[in-house]
């Protein structure tokens, strides 16, 4: 049997081999990262370590995705392919997934293809759209989508941004990398448990909806944004390929908010602010029985440091969730009829001339016992009914062309990232959380992954 190292060594090597025969194949010659192509900038001067954004990649996604200045004659499209390997303390009885083992399980997490650039750069029209292939659930689906049409003024003496943004996920339009679909971690393991608490803005409508809002950025300074959003219907998330079963459908339009302020000085910035969201929900497409309603409000703050050789990231939010259980309750569907949740993330990154870095965060979930919401079940279930779940996550990355990519192929980006997670308390308990014998530390979580993007 071969251990752990030998199937992490072939993991390395096999990843190689795909990344190499991508590179060099004719006919993937339309799909490169596009943006640097539009715009003829490296990776570097819009992201500390991709995703993160810099000022520059900030001002560029709130313009609409629209700067020029590259020379390609490439279509805007991209390909992003994610080889992973997951190993956890403990292997999960049955499989981590269908068609995958307890444990040591290699898979291509994500295989994407984006759309990512101007539209019509003569009205400020551009998009971010991504396509995505999950193998842990064997779907092809829409991912995150944000279609922007913005323009840049001035109002008297200062400079100002205002737009509209159409989008799929609440969140995904935002420029700050503290907000749930953006932060650290920037990727996880699907193969490994996680907690089974999350709020509603963290993926509870992920690809499930549709918003529109407007915002604006005043004198580089204050943004403000408001949005509305509204559930697909059942139909129409099956022919985008999202997993129907068992979600919320929105009654009529859910308002989101975010308000923040970014001084900054030298090579550094600050942003501090504020963001929310109010829904009323069907539980489970459910109307016989009204609604309930969830009310997410949130702080978050960032602080970024790019220098010529070194690079200092710290964000951190907070978000509470009231619940009120109006409509499942009487359904059966939780214990309580109020509950709530909150749920807190920070990390500190050090990134070396964009090529080699390092970030540790923190996590904590905390919210009301409920037993009928948080069920007993082995691995993922709650013994006691209790969300509780904190712990730590330390990631290691290198990336080679983040400056610049080789001269045959100037375009190509790839992140390679050993990441570990481990958990103090899982579900409610730090032993035994489950009831069938797991304790939290048994799905602590070694995942090596590379991104390559074409």
């Amino acid at each position: 049997m071969r251990t752990p190292f030998a199937r992490i060594l072939g993991l390395l090597t096999g990843g190689l081999v795909v990344f190499c025969a991508f590179v060099l194949w004719p006919s993937m010659a339309v799909a490169l990262p596009s943006y640097a192509r539009q715009t003829g900038l490296p990776c570097s001067s819009c992201h500390m370590g991709f995703p993160e954004l810099t000022p520059t990649g900030r001002a560029f996604k709130l313009n609409g995705y629209v700067w020029p200045g590259g020379q390609s004659k490439l279509p805007p499209l991209a390909v992003m392919l994610q080889p992973s390997f997951t190993h956890t303390a403990t292997g999960q009885p049955g499989g981590a997934a269908p068609h995958f083992g307890a444990n040591d399980n290699f898979a291509l997490q994500q295989a994407s293809l984006f759309y990512g650039g101007a539209i019509d750069s003569d009205i400020g029209l551009g998009a971010f759209s991504q396509l995505t292939y999950d193998s842990a659930s064997h779907r092809l689906g829409w991912d995150n989508t944000d279609i922007r049409m913005a323009h840049a003024t001035t109002l008297g003496d200062k400079s100002i941004i205002y737009g509209l943004t159409l989008n799929n996920n609440p969140t995904v339009q935002d420029v700050w990398n503290t907000l749930p679909a953006w932060r650290f971690p920037y990727v996880s393991s699907s193969l490994a448990p996680g907690p089974a608490a999350a709020t509603m803005l963290e993926g509870g409508q992920a690809q499930q909806v549709l918003g529109l809002g407007g915002y604006t950025f005043w004198n580089n300074l204050v943004y403000a944004e408001l949005s509305g959003y509204r559930s697909l219907s059942k139909r129409t998330q099956t022919l985008l390929g999202v997993d129907t079963g068992g979600e919320n459908d929105i009654n009529g339009f859910a308002p989101y908010w975010r308000v923040a302020i970014e001084p900054s000085w030298g090579n550094s910035t600050l942003e501090f602010g504020t963001f929310g969201m109010a829904a009323s929900l069907y539980p489970q497409r459910i109307t016989s029985n009204g609604t309930d309603g969830l009310t997410d409000v949130g702080v978050d703050a960032q602080y970024q440091f790019i220098g010529e050789r070194d690079g200092i990231s710290l964000h951190a939010s907070w978000i509470h969730e009231s619940q009120n259980w109006s409509a499942s309750q009487p359904l059966g569907l939780t214990a309580n009829a109020h509950d709530g949740l909150d749920s807190f993330n920070a990390k500190v990154s050090y990134l070396y001339r964009q090529t080699v870095g390092g970030s540790l965060g923190y996590f904590n979930i905390r919210g009301s016992s409920d037993p009928g919401l948080y069920g007993a079940g082995a691995v993922g279930g709650s013994a006691n009914g209790s969300p509780n779940s904190n712990g730590w996550i330390a990631e290691l990355d290198y990336m080679p062309f983040n400056n610049g990519g080789p001269s045959f192929w100037p375009w190509l980006n790839a992140k390679f990232s050993l990441q570990y997670v481990a958990y103090n308390k899982f579900n409610g308990g730090r032993t035994n959380y489950d009831g069938f014998g797991r304790n939290a530390s048994d799905n602590n979580t070694l995942f090596l992954i590379a991104w390559a993007a074409f």
